[in-house]
């Protein structure tokens, strides 16, 4: 189902008026994540709407689904590939899943992706906290403003409050994450080439993958904490593969995909069970565009004002 703005915004104030905490959480991962988060369990809370907004860029990678935690916490749940996982990662409509989030109004964002690991002691199957982020993409839309100059602080670029929740609930769970890390993000769809992997190990990389960018800094744009949780499925090429053929090795990243999966759902379940730290402290992402506009507001277009509403609308009241 495809919903317009004034329709999603009458879905935000209804799923809102549902004993509403202020925090609504986004999660954008892989096909069939609401499956592996709630299945037939229904303590956590559950999803009750699907909708595909249209956005000023576009449609989003697929339908969101859309419910309520137990605690009254709103969710929205994004599969960012598509159903069946059809887009690349240069072909995903990052600024229209961003901006249909916003729409829906998702204050929080966590992400989860598969990457290659780029040190020893970050072995495949593990978790990690991305804190840093190196961009290598290329020639994909990084920004949402083309008609004002909007320079957005992302020095720090994943949340430090959600990164300390997830980490929290970590150590409730008794999962082992890996507190800081580096993700290059190159523009793919290909993988590197060892002297690229190696190069990149230089660089400090910790991962490499291919979807976390320009998706963190849009979310910045839009005013989004955002938090990623990385998924390596095995060492980047600058380190030999044991594994005798391309059928076994294939299957051996399956096998750790599945288990790194399996514990970023145990942790997000974990962290969703609790969001009072959400609620309490202020994400510094949630104030991004307070100094951003650098432009003289009476000379931008009012009709993008009222385009990009949903983005910097408070920044014109």
């Amino acid at each position: 189902m495809r919903l317009c703005a004034m329709q999603c915004s009458r879905l935000h104030s209804l799923i809102m008026s549902n004993h509403d905490t202020g925090v609504h959480i986004g999660i954008i991962g892989g096909t069939g994540l609401g499956e592996h988060l709630f299945g037939n369990d229904r303590a956590l809370g559950t999803l009750s709407e699907s909708s595909c907004p249209e956005t000023p860029f576009g449609t989003p990678s697929g339908p969101i689904e859309t419910g309520t935690l137990a605690d009254g916490t709103r969710l929205s749940l994004l599969a960012r590939h598509g159903e069946g996982h059809v887009l690349n990662p240069h072909e995903v409509p990052y600024r229209a899943n961003v901006y249909a989030l916003k729409m829906l109004g998702v204050t929080h964002v966590i992400a989860s992706g598969a990457v290659g690991s780029l040190r020893e002691q970050i072995q495949p199957g593990h978790v990690a906290l991305v804190d840093q982020f190196i961009d290598k993409t290329d020639g994909r839309p990084r920004t949402f403003y083309h008609e004002a100059a909007v320079h957005v602080e992302f020095a720090d670029p994943c949340c430090p409050v959600m990164r300390k929740w997830l980490s929290d609930a970590a150590q409730a769970a008794g999962i082992a994450v890996h507190e800081t890390a580096t993700y290059v993000c190159m523009e793919g769809p290909a993988f590197s080439t060892r002297a690229e992997s190696e190069m990149h190990r230089q660089w400090g990389g910790d991962l490499i993958g291919m979807t976390a960018l320009p998706e963190a800094r849009l979310a910045r744009e839009a005013e989004l904490a955002y938090a990623l949780v990385a998924l390596p499925t095995d060492y980047d090429c600058w380190k030999q593969h044991d594994a005798p053929t391309g059928e076994s090795l294939l299957q051996e990243i399956i096998a750790n995909l599945e288990t790194a999966t399996s514990a970023c759902v145990a942790l997000i379940k974990q962290a969703l069970s609790d969001t009072t730290s959400l609620q309490q402290e202020v994400s510094p992402a949630h104030r991004a565009l307070d100094l951003a506009i650098w432009s003289d507001k009476s000379k931008i277009d009012p009709a993008e004002v009222q385009r990009l509403h949903a983005l910097w609308g408070r920044c014109f009241e």
